[in-house]
């Protein structure tokens, strides 16, 4: 038997990534795989990922925000869909240790691994024939998710994007979003993460959620004026500015 921890949608909010790192710790579990959007929309973006590369046993996925903020970072163009966010990532930009950067670049859209034989998809959202995100279904069914992987062999897709829980059986296979784990969109302070087993050739996935202090986080957003706050807090995290 070997368990994953899979966490995706960090969002630059590190003190919802320090609770879901003790839970993982205190669950014994090794291996982690990290489904993209480490940073953007959050402001605490080297807190974020020294904490990830301090984890041992860690796979990193490229999101749509981590290529958006590399394009800020070298003048070049925004990704589909990230025109209206470049101020953000800009703003971002000029606060991002460089060192991120180059480890970013270096992040894969997608990896496939094998547990005990069995063949596991993780990125941080299917991807079309253009090699890009395809547009979020907001209304997924496993008819459809099906679809989208007929000619795989997948046992597994664990992806991110879409910040809510996803959780589908299609024949032998399973698609999986934990949920975004540093975006609540509720007044409830709750980052998510999911644990995905293979025991046997049969793979499970759960999400765990995990309370947390996230007020000194969130008033983080008007101490360090950060680009769009209002529409952010309002919209990623179900709060008000003051």
């Amino acid at each position: 038997m070997q368990s994953i921890a899979v966490i995706t949608d960090i969002h630059g909010n590190a003190a919802a990534l320090e609770a879901v790192l003790q839970n993982i710790s205190d669950r014994g579990i090794r291996r982690m795989v990290c489904l993209g959007d480490v940073v953007g929309i959050g402001p605490d973006t080297d807190r974020v990922f020294e904490l990830l590369l301090a984890q041992e046993g860690i796979t990193f996925i490229s999101g749509n925000h981590d290529i958006a903020l590399q394009r800020a970072f070298r003048g070049e163009e925004p990704p589909p869909g990230h025109h209206a966010e470049r101020a953000h990532h800009e703003w971002l930009a000029q606060r991002i240790s460089p060192q991120y950067i180059g480890l970013m670049s270096q992040w894969p859209m997608s990896e496939t691994a094998y547990i005990e034989g069995v063949p596991l998809l993780f990125t941080h959202y299917h991807l079309g024939p253009d090699g890009w995100y395809m547009p979020v279904d907001w209304s997924p069914t496993a008819e459809r998710l099906n679809q989208l992987y007929a000619d795989t062999e997948y046992r597994l897709v664990a992806f991110g994007h879409h910040h809510v829980v996803h959780h589908f059986h299609a024949g032998e296979t399973t698609f999986f979003n934990p949920g975004a784990l540093g975006c609540a969109h509720s007044e409830q302070s709750i980052a998510k993460y999911g644990i995905v087993t293979v025991q046997s050739g049969r793979v499970t996935a759960e999400t765990v959620e995990i309370a947390y202090d996230n007020s000194s986080f969130l008033r983080s957003y008007e101490q360090l004026g950060v680009p769009d706050k209002d529409a952010i807090l309002r919209i990623f995290h179900g709060r008000a500015s003051h």
